[in-house]
């Protein structure tokens, strides 16, 4: 059985609230600082699997799936943000949240092998308050 090729860039969302994955969650990646050639932010977007997982991106056009394998390998530092809408997910349960949005920015750097890692950001949801870190 062949394995899906993971994303260099990947995020899980665990909701503290219920003690379990976050679904259904919208997630948008951006590329800051993307390649001269681009004159404009390169955005990917995702929904949280059944295990609050994204595994994969959706690229916008004129981008093919394999965009952001090439665009991460490239020279230089990149900027990121993982945008997660979390009033879609909260209202959808009829809960208000304090936060309608949770925005996590990270650069991931050329120095020490940094386009040889995986990146993963996992994120600890509530209404009230959230925490993240680099996960492995």
């Amino acid at each position: 059985m062949a394995t899906e090729k993971k994303p260099p860039i990947t995020c899980h969302v665990l909701d503290t609230t219920l003690g379990r994955p976050a679904a259904s969650i919208p997630v948008t990646l951006t590329l800051h600082n993307p390649p001269s050639s681009l004159s404009s932010p390169l955005v990917f977007a995702a929904t949280t699997n059944a295990d609050g997982r994204v595994t994969s991106w959706t690229p916008s056009s004129p981008f093919s799936a394999d965009s952001l394998d090439l665009i991460f390998k490239r020279e230089g530092d990149q900027q990121y943000s993982l945008s997660f809408d979390t009033e879609e997910y909260f209202g959808s349960r009829g809960v208000k949240t304090f936060f309608p949005e949770v925005q996590v920015k990270f650069v991931v750097r050329q120095a020490d092998g940094g386009k040889e890692q995986h990146y993963h950001v996992p994120v600890l949801l509530g209404p009230f308050g959230y925490t993240t870190y680099r996960g492995s």
